[in-house]
């Protein structure tokens, strides 16, 4: 970072310090202004790992200053955001997501979730559960899970996925009322498609492929489409018995061969799959149903009210509208919505693709830091809550949509501020990861003379009851390299208090806060010489490798601490020789 983005990086800083000082009226905290001054500066982002030790001293300065001081500072930097703080506050409103249509001629409104488990879910199949299980809580309604699992060829499901999706979805917060497997329920659509063909709506067709789609475009009907319905049920119940391979026969729904969208002409509702399920209990299964007639009737047998599908799928609903009014049925309240893109990410979202990485050895797996994954982001310590207020902010319009894993962070930084306990790393190594930049981190040990034998700063600083750390100093600590000051200068190590350097020493001096306040002196963070414990902090750009102050030690998995100047990290375990963190965000 150049002087003159650092020195953009203080202003805005110190504008938003005495911004949140003010409104919160209590000191501004380095984690809670990153959020809203990465959104206002896009440019700072590639900056990330440096902007919190740029802005921690003007943080420090800001919160020493009285009230008065920092509403005149405010004043002579922003005065737009002074009058902001000053107009009569307005209640804010809570985002609400629209009302659903004809909520109010249904008993019970059920909607349902209706994942493919061929992998553990990326963070865009957050957004259904999100948005559905919060409207369930809205109507005082319910939400199902099917698993839509009736192509065990092409989207062939892994068996541990469906235990994980259920996991992600109690990670996320809600609890289904229900939960199905569509490859348990084969006979359910077996009997229906008899229903269908009985119904003069369903016949069994041996046209190869090509030559099908050939009559389908010109608006012909195929050869099969006149067969009487005994014959249909027989060779129906061949497809059932397994007496066909894959491609020798389906069975279409018959709607209209001149419909004016290719795509709903005689659609196919079940075709034969070689491939055998790879749950024992439909393995023995060949004739498999299409997700457009199997989830059709799914969604009227468990009394879905209303679904949400994306925007491309609007096909479905028209395709399965033949169906219910071939059975008579009321087909349910259709929402669509957009797709849902995510920044912060150089893997493509996509279950196949994270699939790929992970065989090729490119990632560790689900839960790679790199991973857009769920496994991933709740490995780094952000709570499910975070994940779906972010998702439902979105709402459900039909235009894509953006996730900013900015506002994600924010929300996270809400939930576990309070509760996060202070941590000291001094980093000492980088090892990138994939096209990531190199990063200098040196850690430099020095000897420390005159001052306590210990440090005690808070384990919270909003919150004193929860008491002290206690850091020993017995000889020397270790500082980042980019904090030592200049020879002659002073420092103020966090917690203990102002030394200076002395070319091989730091000595402790009698100074006061007010080197601090007036900037000509920083705030860093240290940890022992000798007392420490080794960490590798896992990030998306690369391993971090550093010392932590020796509380670190007494730490449990899934525990979250701000490491200061650094960000939010999850403890994640201890190996032979380190513990290992993930890091979360700033």
């Amino acid at each position: 970072m150049d002087d003159e983005l650092r020195e953009r990086v203080r202003n805005a800083a110190e504008v938003n310090a005495l911004y949140n000082a003010l409104k919160h009226e209590s000191d501004a905290q380095v984690g809670a202004i990153m959020g809203p001054l990465m959104g206002a500066n896009p440019e700072f982002r590639e900056h990330g790992d440096e902007i919190p030790g740029v802005i921690a001293p003007v943080v420090n300065e800001v919160n020493a200053m009285a009230e008065d001081e920092k509403r005149e500072r405010l004043g002579e930097l922003a005065p737009e955001k002074l009058e902001e703080l000053e107009a009569e506050p307005e209640e804010e409103e809570e985002p609400t997501l629209p009302d659903l249509p004809n909520a109010d001629e249904y008993e019970e409104i059920r909607m349902r979730c209706a994942p493919n488990p061929n992998g553990p879910w990326h963070i865009g199949h957050a957004r259904m559960p999100s948005v559905i299980g919060t409207y369930a809580d809205l109507y005082d309604g319910e939400f199902i899970v099917r698993f839509d699992d009736t192509d065990p060829e092409t989207k062939r499901p892994k068996l541990w996925a469906y235990d994980q999706i259920l996991e992600d979805i109690d990670y996320l917060g809600f609890e289904p009322a229900e939960v199905y497997r569509a490859s348990d329920r084969l006979e359910t659509y077996y009997e229906h498609a008899r229903e269908l063909i009985d119904l003069g709506g369903a016949y069994t067709c041996s046209c190869p492929a090509g030559e099908f789609s050939d009559l389908k475009n010109d608006g012909e009907a195929c050869p099969h489409r006149e067969k009487d319905t005994e014959t249909v049920h027989e060779e129906f119940d061949a497809m059932v018995d397994g007496d066909f391979s894959s491609g020798e026969m389906v069975l279409r729904v018959k709607t209209d061969i001149t419909h004016k969208n290719p795509a709903l002409r005689d659609w196919v509702a079940f075709r034969m799959i070689d491939t055998p399920h790879p749950r024992e209990e439909a393995e023995d299964y060949r004739c498999w149903p299409m997700l457009d007639f199997q989830s059709g009737v799914d969604d009227h047998l468990t009394g879905v009210t209303h679904i949400i599908r994306g925007i491309d799928l609007q096909d479905s609903a028209k395709r399965q509208r033949f169906v219910y009014d071939y059975f008579d049925w009321e087909y349910p309240e259709v929402l669509h919505w957009g797709h849902v893109q995510v920044d912060a990410y150089d893997v493509k979202m996509s279950t196949s693709t994270i699939s790929e990485l992970i065989d090729d050895g490119v990632l560790d797996g689900w839960d790679d830091p790199r991973a857009p994954t769920i496994l991933s982001v709740r490995r780094r310590g952000i709570r499910g809550q975070a994940l779906v207020d972010a998702m439902v902010e979105l709402g459900v319009s039909t235009s894509n949509v953006d996730l900013a894993m900015s506002t994600v962070y924010a929300n996270n930084r809400e939930l576990v501020d309070d509760e996060a306990p202070r941590a000291f790393l001094v980093r000492d190594g980088f090892t990138p990861r994939g096209d990531a930049d190199d990063r200098e981190f040196e850690a430099v040990e020095l000897p420390v003379s005159g001052g306590p034998d210990a440090a005690h700063p808070l384990v919270h600083p909003d919150h004193e009851e929860r008491g002290e750390r206690d850091i020993p100093v017995s000889g020397s600590v270790l500082l980042e390299a980019r904090d030592l000051p200049a020879e002659g200068e002073r420092v103020w190590l966090k917690g203990y208090g102002p030394v200076r350097y002395e070319g091989d020493e730091l000595v402790y001096t009698d100074d006061d806060i007010d080197i601090v306040r007036d900037g000509t002196a920083d705030v860093v963070h240290w940890v022992p010489g000798d007392e420490n414990v080794r960490v590798r902090l896992r990030r998306m750009d690369g391993d971090v490798t550093g010392y932590a102050e020796p509380g670190y030690a007494d730490y449990e998995p899934d525990d979250v601490a701000q490491f200061v100047r650094v960000g939010f990290a999850r403890y994640d375990r201890e190996d032979d020789d380190e513990t290992v963190a993930y890091y979360a965000h700033p």
